[in-house]
């Protein structure tokens, strides 16, 4: 079925998918053989897939699919018994009741299709962030994994560093009193690469159709594939989307964040091709439970607040993120941190109360079992990854607006159609 082009129609099917917030049941769905070594497909195997392949390495790989046979040549290599697939489908139309899970990790514009067939199919599902390319692939993936109680884990792979989980604990702790404005960045200026060239032959180990996907067809050229689609928002999500749901991990556990209200991206003069290379995004989040409603800045670049506050990064290496309290502040990141009370530095034994992990990859083994849901499972990561894409949509269209998350919609026409795009014949979501 086509998608719908009608604006209200497309709003109103938006509204439909949209049942709110999701609670993922700690009931979940267990896979066919719990006590044994999980049946695992791997999809995309090359970069980050090779990395998260090797993590996964002690169950039992099935089957690799990959639609570049030179990028994902040295894992093929590694694992000869596991059957080979260039089309994700065709493994599914042949493995389908041979597997209980997949690892995804291709391009950004690929990342929905494989894991909304897996999880049609009831099988558990770990896929690489920022978990799709736009909102609705988001929301669709997180709904049906909860309603389908299937283990599911976003490649949030830092959220067990004893750095990431130093800096929640303290923020959980209270002694930075009642905290109202975070500030979070990523330090690169990656983004707008050259102009791609004319068209080349595509290379024969490559499939080029498959690696377009649900994308335009369009001629091979050089650079996009294997890793420079990501500066491209046809294809990618840029730095937002590459480290958003790393730096972000840490507000969002720490402060028990979900969905912003509202939405202010300012920046250079937006690319309509190509990502930026820096930026900053105000979102506004209500408050929760017994905490306040809190300002989570996240910049692309370095933040003014860090000269504006005379505070140097070299005493907490790594740092990423500020929260700032009625009591003080923390500087921390994925390493080292820094505490700020009464404007001085200081040193304050914070008790651990955060269970310890058994490891990131071990979370969702286990939770592919019938354990509990992984630390990153969807319901915690959906609404961290969507945050992340409007983000970029308010850089984009450089503008405000009011988000209403359970009806997944904004104020501002313009922002409602980055939500959800257009797929060609053959991809259609029906």
């Amino acid at each position: 079925m086509q998608l719908r082009s009608d604006r209200r129609q497309f709003l109103a099917g938006m509204a439909a998918m949209s049942a709110g917030y999701w609670s993922e049941s700690p009931s979940i769905r267990a896979a066919d053989a719990p006590s044994e070594r999980l049946n695992l497909a791997v999809i995309g195997i090359g970069g980050r897939g090779a990395a998260n392949l090797d993590g996964v390495k002690g169950q039992n790989i099935v089957a690799l699919v990959d639609v570049d046979e030179k990028t994902g040549g040295k894992s093929f290599e590694k694992f000869p018994n596991a059957e080979r697939f260039q089309d994700f489908r065709r493994m599914f139309d042949k493995l389908e009741n041979k597997i209980d899970g997949v690892v995804i990790s291709t391009p950004d514009h690929t990342h929905f299709h494989p894991a909304y067939w897996a999880l049609q199919r009831n099988k558990h599902v770990y896929l690489e962030k920022p978990l799709a390319h736009n909102v609705w692939e988001v929301r669709t993936l997180t709904k049906m994994a909860a309603e389908k109680k299937l283990a599911t884990q976003l490649g949030s792979q830092r959220h067990t560093l004893s750095g990431l989980r130093n800096g929640v604990e303290i923020v959980k702790s209270g002694i930075l009193g009642e905290i109202k404005e975070v500030h979070s960045w990523i330090g690169s200026s990656r983004g707008l690469p050259d102009l791609l060239g004319k068209s080349t032959e595509c290379p024969k180990t490559l499939n080029w159709d498959l690696w377009l996907g649900p994308c335009a067809d369009r001629p091979y050229v050089e650079k996009l594939a294997p890793y420079d689609w990501r500066f491209w928002w046809e294809f990618g999500t840029g730095e937002t989307g590459n480290w958003g749901c790393h730096v972000l991990d840490i507000p969002f556990w720490a402060l028990d964040l979900q969905y912003p209200t509202s939405v202010r991206g300012t920046g250079p003069t937006p690319d309509p091709l190509r990502t930026q290379k820096s930026m900053h995004t105000t979102l506004n989040f209500p408050a929760r439970n017994d905490l306040c409603a809190v300002t989570l800045h996240w910049y692309q670049g370095k933040p003014p607040i860090l000269d504006e506050q005379k505070i140097d990064t070299s005493s907490a290496k790594g740092a990423n993120n500020l929260f700032i309290g009625s009591k003080g502040m923390l500087l921390c990141g994925f390493g080292e941190h820094q505490l700020f009370l009464n404007g001085e530095k200081a040193n304050v034994k914070i008790a651990t109360t955060l269970p310890k992990s058994p490891g990131f990859y071990n979370e969702w083994f286990n939770a592919c079992r019938g354990e509990t849901p992984a630390t990153c499972n969807f319901n915690y990561s959906g609404p961290m990854a969507e945050t992340v894409l409007l983000a970029n949509i308010a850089y984009r269209e450089q503008t405000s607006f009011t988000w209403d998350a359970t009806a997944m919609n904004s104020d501002n026409d313009k922002v409602n159609m980055h939500l959800r795009e257009n797929y060609r014949k053959g991809w259609e979501i029906s």
